[in-house]
């Protein structure tokens, strides 16, 4: 069974009332996040139960030593750990001198959460009786400002509800925190000055190793507070800050405050100035006030959605689920600086390090592309080119030369710091993932720079590397690649991964096309970027060479590429045939059950008829679909949306629908069990292909935006827009037409299930 208890609504995910087994999984659910920083939905005030508390700021991280039984040679030094960043949401509350704590209340009633998507803000109310017999209602509303993403602003309001009370709030800060997630249970915040003045606290810390400065700010605005003594009623120690707001609170009277608070980091600061910069910040907070900045907070989320939005009529569900991960997707990464990328599980959580995965460059690319402008996509296209020096260099850890570039699976700062030996030694095939990623905005947005300025010195380290890896077999008389591991990670080790083999062949292709392109068009560059990385022709013959003579394992039997060799040596039971108290077997096996199985996590043949469809024919997508999806036990939250757009392709809508409701539900409805460590940010923004490429079918051919579209019986209507080459297209998919509208002043050809058609701005295409 998967969870079900987030009310299906079409503009907000709701919870309504309360469960102490459901409030690791919500934290994740209701998180909030501004791309600067995010948090999980904590409880402001105390709570005893199970829970997992986080703040996090985007690039701030930590070196955690790697910790593995047997050190090989080639592992990275470190893990590098999106950091627990210092608290500044708490809020302690004390009625009658009794600590309100859900957990430990008598009752609690009318216990509802809303996270309003639509504008960007999360609200907690609840009705408690305390173990003093004293009943209140509190009522909390939260939200990170897109505006000033250094801001968060949190109104938070208790009313007595059967006597009067004397009621204190307790707003603190406080830099005494720990990760969730530790190698070596290290501290890794060293607290340098602690500040309360007036209405207003400063906790600068620093991170140990890495030396980020951050101070964590607060002030605090009440209603009856104006000539307040804060001096007398403040409290700090080494770690900690904190005010007492206390007044006797008639019954059924509100008492409300407003506790502005953040970060400002050594990212953007002078580090020795971060409280003038603290206070800063806090003083535009103020002066907008609390009504301003959500104000403003709506008005910055209409401009995200009004370019976003998927509307989807007839199916709550599924509208709720494509929002959700629409919204997470902005709230994890706007784009506006270049340092910045997209961690897996964003600001929701700390497994995978929060670090950056092949995923940015094989799924989001293409959703900020065509919902934002391209400089968006440029920038996570330049993160790469900045790093790619520490490419060469994890490369050269591995024994590779001559400015061959292997890309981490997971880094922060372009270093490898990823530790299981079967991924970071063998999951290569992410280095095909980067180039790939330049093909798809090259071909998206006609921007041809990118390759002169940076792009071509990426796709030269990569070739160097696939030529170096790829081994001479006397015996088959074919380049093979051995010892890997594709994206199906239940296969570790490996030899001749179809999908790592193909995109190291197209790798190859594609580099050599562009050093020739330069040549002939860009003659300047050509000559620069040939004397910067020293290439020569007789370097580019040998690449072409194993390009050629690429071997891929082939079934004649069932006329279908292998994904490995040895694929059929397995037991070939389908997961039709599997017990489901089995499932997830990633839960349920052995490791050395899991590999002699033929259970795949994710596509992994498929995923390079995904990238290259246009290599092969329908009817041999088609047979490797049925071949190979039988065996796929979907364990990767990457796997529903790349099935979902094949199925839609070959008319399978009813596959297509139930693969797109699992990846747009995989969090709301918990399908692996394990949505309390975190969100799947990165596999949201396959939720969106699932809709815009499978749905829409759309793909650029001949340089034009191209349609093929589909909608599944359960849906009335769909709609969404992108932005092509700055020209934005909204298409509306009805049962039996779809209709195509242009925002901008110029015309534009499309093509339309193969058809060549030109929408203008002022007429509707209907087709």
């Amino acid at each position: 069974m998967n969870q079900d208890y987030i009310v299906p609504n079409n503009w907000s995910i709701i919870e309504e009332g309360f469960d102490p087994d459901t409030v690791r999984a919500s934290e994740s659910l209701f998180s909030i996040g501004n791309g600067a920083m995010g948090q999980r939905a904590n409880f402001e005030e105390y709570y005893s139960g199970p829970t997992f508390q986080g703040s996090y700021i985007a690039g701030v991280y930590y070196p955690d030593k790697t910790r593995v039984g047997w050190w090989k040679n080639g592992y990275p030094e470190y893990f590098a750990k999106v950091l627990n960043a210092p608290n500044w949401i708490g809020i302690n509350v004390f009625v009658n001198d009794e600590k309100l704590d859900l957990f430990k209340c008598k009752s609690v009633e009318d216990f509802r959460r809303e996270l309003n998507m639509k504008e960007g803000w999360y609200e907690r109310s609840f009705r408690a009786t305390l173990q003093n017999d004293i009943e209140v209602k509190v009522v909390s509303r939260r939200f990170l400002s897109l505006d000033l993403d250094e801001l968060g602003v949190i109104r938070y309001a208790v009313t007595p509800l059967n006597s009067d009370a004397k009621v204190l709030l307790r707003p603190y800060l406080d830099s005494g925190i720990k990760n969730e997630d530790t190698n070596w249970e290290d501290k890794f915040w060293d607290t340098l000055d602690v500040k309360l003045q007036g209405n207003q606290a400063f906790i600068v810390s620093k991170t140990m190793k890495t030396d980020f400065y951050v101070s964590t700010f607060m002030q605090v605005e009440a209603g009856e507070c104006n000539g307040y003594d804060f001096e007398s009623n403040s409290f700090k120690s080494s770690t900690y800050a904190s005010i007492n707001l206390e007044r006797k609170v008639k019954k059924g009277e509100e008492f409300s405050m407003v506790k502005y608070g953040g970060y400002a980091t050594s990212m953007n600061h002078d580090k020795y100035k971060l409280i003038s910069a603290s206070r800063n910040i806090l003083d535009q907070a103020v002066t907008l006030g609390y009504e301003k900045l959500l104000e403003k907070q709506k008005q910055a989320w209409a401009g995200v959605w009004e370019m976003a939005d998927i509307t989807i009529d007839g199916d709550v569900k599924a509208q709720q689920g494509i929002r959700f991960n629409i919204f997470q997707l902005n709230q994890t990464y706007l784009g506006k600086d270049a340092r910045l990328n997209i961690g897996p599980k964003g600001f929701t959580g700390e497994k995978y390090g929060g670090s950056t995965y092949w995923d940015t460059e094989a799924y989001c690319i293409p959703f900020y592309m065509a919902t934002k402008d391209q400089k968006v996509a440029r920038n996570l296209l330049t993160y790469r080119y900045k790093h790619l020096e520490k490419a060469i260099e994890n490369a050269e850890k591995l024994g590779f030369t001559n400015g061959a570039a292997l890309y981490p699976m997971v880094t922060m700062n372009g270093e490898e710091c990823h530790n299981e030996w079967e991924i970071t030694f063998e999951e290569i095939h992410r280095n095909g993932a980067i180039a790939f990623a330049i093909y798809n905005y090259l071909r998206y947005t006609g921007d041809y720079s990118y390759v002169r300025e940076m792009g071509m010195e990426v796709m030269i380290g990569i070739a160097r590397f696939w030529h170096q890896r790829a081994t001479y077999s006397t015996a088959k008389k074919k380049y093979v690649i051995l010892g890997v591991t594709g994206p199906n990670e239940y296969e570790n080790n490996v030899n001749n991964n179809w999908y790592t083999n193909y995109i190291a062949k197209w790798c190859i292709n594609f580099a050599i096309e562009h050093i020739e392109k330069l040549k002939a068009e860009h003659t300047e560059d050509h000559d620069r970027i040939r004397e910067k990385t020293a290439l020569k022709d007789t370097e580019i013959s040998k690449w072409q060479e194993v390009a050629d003579n690429m071997f891929f394992p082939y079934s004649e039997e069932h006329k279908v590429y292998l994904q490995q060799d040895g694929f059929l040596d397995k037991e070939m039971v389908t997961v039709a045939d599997l017990d489901k108290s089995q499932r997830p077997i990633n839960q349920k096996w052995s490791w050395d059950r899991i590999l002699r199985s033929p259970y795949i996590k994710q596509a992994d043949t498929l995923q390079g008829f995904y990238f290259f469809e246009d290599d092969f024919t329908r009817e041999e997508l088609e047979r490797h679909f049925d071949f190979y999806e039988p065996f796929t036990v979907h364990e990767s939250s990457l796997s529903p949306c790349v099935h979902s757009i094949q199925a839609a392709s070959l008319d399978r809508m009813d596959q297509a629908y139930t693969f797109y409701l699992r990846t747009s539900r995989l969090d709301l409805d918990d399908y692996n069990k394990e949505v309390h460590e975190g969100l799947h940010i990165t596999s949201m923004a396959g939720t969106w292909m699932s809709i815009v490429e499978g749905f829409g079918g759309m793909r650029i051919k001949n340089g034009m935006p191209s349609f093929e579209p589909r909608i599944p019986k359960e849906w009335k209507a769909y709609s969404f827009k992108v932005n092509f080459r700055n020209q934005i297209i909204k298409m509306t998919v009805e049962q039996g037409q779809a209709s195509f509208s242009l925002e901008g002043d110029k015309e534009l050809d499309i093509l339309v299930n193969g058809k060549e058609m030109r929408v203008s701005p002022d007429n509707l295409l209907t087709v």
